[in-house]
């Protein structure tokens, strides 16, 4: 997540020291801690939190589990792991959905936190579980924002109650008092009540929130706060647990360059749980708090369980076992390929979704350079193409390309490297499928590739004349095994970088390790 980049980067690297080291002493302990604690404190972690959390882990650090480890430093990078997993709340922490409906969520928080926005996130979220939610319109002091949860409410897809105008007129407690009202005779089994905020914390706010809590007596107070609000976050949350005495919070704006100070801060001063955290601007951009998966993504230890979660939401099972069977049957087309890309664009977020991956920081820049247009162009280029072009490509010829290529508003060039990339997926997709390995530029043909047959016939290394002395056939040079010999690859000849590309050079260099 962008609301933890620099905190992650921080904290990695000092940990990335230790594994240099065999055996750990006290001063290396000590140094380490001290560069968590300032990369803590940059991250706008409270300062009381960051004491406890940076007294633990030394006191951990310089016990017997780490002195009689095979491996310390991984056993202390364990130890930085556990003690976020604490820090952030130890066990996820669901809804707690009332006995008998509807169960009722008040959401309270400062004006800009995203209040309305998440109340369509969390409906959204609890309809694909199959509840029945309705919204509730209670802000009417904030401008227009009886309108902003009415088309949130459309977008989601959920009803909503919304009497009132807003913009100052009318009574946000007798509006949530009816609302809960209407979702019992109406059996909607979930009640979520967007009430107004403020700029700052003040009385005739507490007060509002107080009334509405004791009209309504809602089952869940969520707190709405937005990530990227630092120091203050402790102070707002202190606020409103005295004021409203919430029972868990929501972060917004994780997806921005905060510092994600708040989410440490909130959950070590309040003791209250986070519930949820809001990653993006779509509706969908949403999802449950998991402690111990947020702590392996700052520390850079990959979130795979959310990552499959997601993907398991949008990629549809039955067209990918057709596609499978596509490949192997060599019928694989261009209309197969736009959906796909269709299943991975719905999938959310695609440079989050990289960021999941275990050792993400070491792609950080290929990550955030990566332009997510290109699927937009990818689309439309294989849109603006007919029927019979998408599953027939090789009729693409010159004219057709050019009627392409100004239907998608893109140059021919881009369209033809389109093509030149779908053939080449299609050929290792077909190949791969089929059990063999894919062709590597400037390598030949691989075992199992085409090319590579049992008829190929070895051809001998020529013996050559040994000399009859044995002192000299012990000097003599010992002949090198046969090109592709350690790769059982017949006589396939040893690639010769003088004569390659530059491309094919890149290519090679990075199969053998020799280059990024």
């Amino acid at each position: 997540m962008a609301a933890f980049g620099s905190l992650s980067t921080r904290l990695t690297d000092s940990l990335a020291k230790l594994r240099t080291k065999g055996r750990l002493t006290p001063s290396d302990i000590d140094g380490t801690v001290r560069e968590i604690r300032r990369a803590l404190l940059d991250a706008d972690v409270a300062l009381d939190v960051v004491k406890d959390f940076c007294g633990r882990i030394r006191e951990r650090a310089l016990g017997a589990e780490v002195s009689s480890s095979l491996n310390p430093a991984q056993q202390v990078v364990q130890i930085v792991n556990e003690e976020l997993v604490a820090i952030l709340g130890g066990e996820q922490r669901r809804l707690e959905l009332a006995k008998t409906p509807p169960t009722i969520i008040m959401l309270a928080g400062l004006q800009g936190a995203g209040k309305t926005t998440l109340a369509g996130k969390l409906a959204l979220h609890l309809a694909g579980e199959g509840h029945t939610p309705i919204l509730v319109a209670a802000d009417l002091q904030r401008p227009n924002a009886v309108t902003q949860l009415e088309v949130v409410a459309g977008q989601a897809g959920v009803a909503v109650y919304a009497p009132e105008p807003g913009n100052g007129v009318g009574d946000p407690v007798k509006v949530a008092r009816d609302g809960v009202a209407l979702a019992r005779s109406r059996q909607h089994d979930v009640v979520i009540v967007d009430t107004a905020g403020r700029l700052g914390v003040d009385a005739e706010l507490m007060q509002q929130a107080s009334r509405i809590r004791k009209a309504i007596q809602p089952d869940e107070v969520l707190f709405v706060i937005d990530a990227m609000i630092g120091q203050d976050a402790v102070a707002t949350a202190k606020a409103f647990q005295e004021g409203v005495d919430f029972t868990g919070v929501v972060l917004t704006k994780l997806d921005g360059d905060a510092r994600g100070g708040a989410a440490l801060s909130i959950r070590g001063v309040t003791g209250r749980p986070i519930l949820f955290a809001s990653t993006g601007e779509r509706l969908e951009d949403f999802e449950p708090f998991h402690p111990d998966r947020m702590a392996s993504r700052i520390l850079d230890l990959g979130d795979i369980l959310t990552l499959i979660e997601q993907a398991q939401k949008s990629f549809d099972e039955e067209e990918a076992r057709r596609v499978t069977e596509a490949m192997l049957t060599d019928s694989f087309t261009l209309e197969d390929f736009l959906k796909q890309l269709q299943q991975v664009r719905k999938a959310g977020n695609f440079k989050q979704m990289l960021g999941m991956l275990p050792g993400a920081k070491g792609l950080r820049e290929a990550i955030d350079g990566f332009d997510e247009g290109e699927f937009a162009r990818t689309e439309a280029i294989i849109l603006s193409m007919t029927p019979r072009e998408r599953k027939q490509s090789k009729i693409l010829n010159g004219s057709r390309r050019l009627r392409i290529a100004r239907g998608s508003g893109v140059t021919v060039t881009e369209v033809n490297q389109l093509m030149q990339r779908f053939d080449q997926a299609a050929k290792m997709m077909k190949t791969v499928a089929k059990g063999g390995m894919p062709n590597i530029p400037g390598m030949g043909p691989m075992p199992g590739s085409h090319g590579v047959g049992k008829r190929q016939v070895q051809q001998k290394p020529s013996k050559g004349k040994r000399s009859g002395n044995p002192a000299k056939r012990a000097v003599a040079p010992v002949e090198a095994p046969a090109p592709g010999g350690v790769f059982g690859g017949g006589q396939q000849a040893a690639p010769d970088l003088a004569d390659m590309s530059a491309e094919d050079r890149a290519a090679l260099q990075r199969m053998l390790g020799g280059g990024r």
